[in-house]
């Protein structure tokens, strides 16, 4: 058969062969494909590439566009939130004592405390250091730190490293809240860029070393510098620089007093960073490092904070919407004030462990209320709670002679005679210390050895409501509760008005409010407060006020109270322990000064048999006996002659007590259950008082002329 076509093979195909464009060139390949010049890349490759560049440059400029749009919106927000200005610091406050002398400041009193020009600068060169090295480069936002930071955080596989820049920081610091979101942080990033425009590199580090937070209570480095080093910021040296410096991280963790070794461990990367900035000259960093800051010491802070918290706590109700500084004229006396705190501070450590007893606190008025010494407690450091002020516990004894006021005003006089014996009012058995009991007694003995069962009887004869309506007449303000048991102290209540109820009887019979506050006036001497008023008027006669200083008179010279006495001084007053010794009270008077020590434990355990007589009378004998220095020793007001004599002073109380040698209150002891028995039958009439069946029955002849005697006027 003849072929199929030109010289070709019948039945094979014949190969398509496209136009040559490049003069005839082919390609080697023997597969018959598609030719492509050499050098040229394939249409689908640029094509790919070039769409891979479109959408790039497309993103770019939309996320460009989205920022920008995103950026003027934050703008405009917080311009018409008025966030675009540098907010007034918080005014300051300074708290004076009696004489004028500064027991304390808060905020910036003068403004700005440091100016920038005025530091050394290794200063400012250890916080740009350590903090934002590329501070004087960048326009307040560091992309670079940032995506260093990001970098070094995915790393780590935690955050380990922040890339906000020191104006960042002041812009959260002046204007926003520390939340940890990301519009937070965007809002961060523009109020830092508007600072930038605003103001000048040196004027932005001079208001963040003067608004953050240094730690241990201190804004600013000024406060910083004198509260770790005792000295100003202008005075620190290259270490000391770096120890503040070190702090801004997380000023609790790297606090060089309550943490020294983790503060002097970034304090030696402050200053190899301070050399690899070129700031110091790797000598000095070593000399620094050989010779480390010397932090004060840290575990004390003067108790005059408490009376800065407690003005603090008062202040709006004295003065409202200032908007300046403020001074605040206290009734202070300072010498008293660290008198009292030493004291309080030495008693605890000798004797506290003895009795386990590890908290107490004192408070002194003079008669007209004015509050002359608070010490809230042993260490300000370790526990600000204000044991003066908030702390309510039960005064046990220390409340009775609110009790036999009640009495005397009912008829009863000092030398009236009950039966010291058993007793059961209701289902209510109150009992003296060991349930020993004396037999007719005077009402003046039995406040001096804080007999129970005696106070038990008058609160029952004169009423509860009779005892707390006097309570609240000479300056209680606790509720009370409307029971027998009132007649042993069983409501709680705090110590600075327990002194307060003390102080009619020292005063005249005239109820006082305590106050701390004289005086308050803006820094230029504008009046903003003045205490005025004369009181309350007398609301216990002179009279009921003379038998009250009587017996509370024999509680210091032979009663519970004996170890407050100090030389030859008229002093009153009263003891008090609670049950099972949580409590320990001392309240004791003169004509000059009102005072009070409690002492327990704060979490209500009990104590090792402590008394009012120990701890709470020492202490309240090492202050009163110095402040007295110089005073004159006058007597205590009221009638003091109440069966008119002729004698003209206050009748002494002349009773060989047996208990003389031992100032042990007569505690009420935890009530016993009754048997099965006593329960259906009732206890024999040997244990059982029913007061208005038996009242004085044994107390003899003798003893109802006395009753008779005292009850007459």
């Amino acid at each position: 058969m003849g072929s199929n076509g030109r010289g070709g093979k019948r039945g094979q195909r014949q190969e398509r062969r496209e136009p040559s464009l490049f003069g005839g060139r082919q390609s080697s390949s023997s597969g018959g494909g598609r030719q492509v010049p050499h050098g040229r890349v394939p249409r689908r490759k640029r094509r790919s590439g070039f769409r891979f560049v479109s959408l790039f440059l497309t993103l770019v400029f939309w996320g460009i566009f989205a920022g920008a749009a995103g950026f003027g919106y934050l703008w405009l927000t917080l311009d018409q939130k008025g966030l675009f200005q540098i907010p007034a610091r918080e005014p300051g406050i300074m708290v004076l004592a009696a004489d004028g002398s500064v027991l304390a400041e808060r905020g910036a009193f003068f403004g700005d405390d440091v100016r920038i020009a005025d530091l050394p600068a290794y200063v400012p060169q250890a916080i740009i250091a350590i903090e934002d090295r590329r501070f004087r480069s960048h326009f307040g936002v560091d992309p670079i730190g940032l995506i260093r930071a990001m970098v070094e955080n995915l790393r780590a596989g935690r955050v380990v490293q922040g890339g906000s820049t020191l104006t960042q920081q002041l812009a959260k610091n002046l204007f926003l809240k520390p939340d940890r979101t990301m519009g937070r942080k965007a809002q961060e990033a523009v109020l830092a860029i508007w600072l930038e425009t605003q103001f000048s590199k040196d004027e932005i580090l001079q208001l963040y070393m003067n608004r953050v937070y240094f730690g241990a209570g201190a804004t600013g480095i000024e406060k910083a510098a004198q509260k770790y080093f005792g000295k100003s910021a202008r005075e620190v040296t290259i270490a000391e620089a770096a120890i503040l410096a070190a702090v801004l991280k997380a000023p609790t963790t790297y606090n060089p007093i309550t943490n020294p070794e983790a503060a002097n461990k970034r304090a030696n990367e402050v200053l190899n960073d301070m050399v690899d900035a070129g700031f110091i000259e790797a000598g000095d960093a070593q000399m620094a490092l050989t010779a480390p800051a010397t932090v004060k010491a840290s575990d004390y802070v003067p108790a005059t904070q408490y009376i800065v918290d407690y003005v603090g706590e008062i202040l709006p109700q004295l003065v409202r919407n200032y908007d300046q500084s403020i001074v605040i004229q206290t009734t202070i006396n300072p010498d008293i004030q660290a008198l009292a705190e030493r004291s309080l501070r030495k008693r605890l450590n000798q004797d506290g462990p003895k009795f386990n007893v590890s908290q107490a606190s004192f408070v002194m008025l003079d008669p007209t209320g004015a509050i002359i010494s608070m010490v809230g407690g042993k260490s300000y450091v370790k526990s600000q709670f204000n044991r003066v002020t908030k702390a309510k516990r039960q005064p046990g004894s220390a409340f009775k002679p609110f009790v036999y006021l009640a009495a005397i005003e009912q008829g009863y006089g000092p030398d009236s005679v009950e039966v010291d014996e058993p007793v059961r009012i209701g289902d209510w058995e109150p009992e003296n210390y060991k349930r020993q009991y004396m037999g007719p007694v005077t009402l003046t003995k039995a406040l001096a050895l804080s007999l129970n069962t005696i106070a038990a009887k008058l609160a029952f004869n004169v009423s509860p409501a009779a005892v707390i309506a006097t309570a609240h007449r000479l300056g209680i303000t606790s509720d009370l509760a409307d029971n027998a048991s009132i007649a042993l102290g069983t409501s709680e209540v705090t110590l600075l008005e327990l002194v307060s109820a003390f102080t009619p009887f020292a005063n005249g019979g005239a109820p006082v409010q305590p106050y701390i506050v004289s005086r308050i006036t803006t820094r230029d001497g504008a009046l903003l407060y003045e205490r005025s008023g004369d009181g309350l008027g007398q609301v216990v006669s002179a009279y009921d006020l003379g038998s009250m200083n009587r017996m509370m008179r024999a509680v210091i010279t032979d009663g519970t109270g004996r170890s407050a006495q100090f030389s030859d001084y008229e002093i009153a007053g009263k003891t008090g322990t609670s049950q099972d010794y949580r409590d320990a009270w001392f309240v004791g008077y003169t004509a000059h000064y009102i005072a009070g020590v409690w002492a327990g434990n704060d979490d209500n355990s009990p104590t090792k048999k402590m008394t009012g007589g120990s701890i709470p009378a020492a202490i309240w004998k090492d202050v009163m006996e110095q402040a007295h220095a110089g005073l004159s020793n006058l007597p205590l007001p009221g009638d003091n002659n109440p069966y008119g004599d002729g004698s003209g002073a206050m009748a002494s109380y002349s009773e060989t007590y047996q208990n003389a040698g031992d100032d042990q209150e007569y505690l009420p002891r935890p009530r016993q259950r009754r048997g099965f028995f006593e329960s259906l039958f009732g206890s024999s009439s040997d244990d059982e008082y029913t007061p208005r069946q038996r009242r004085n029955e044994d107390s003899g002849n003798s003893a109802q002329r006395l009753r008779e005697r005292g009850n007459s006027k």
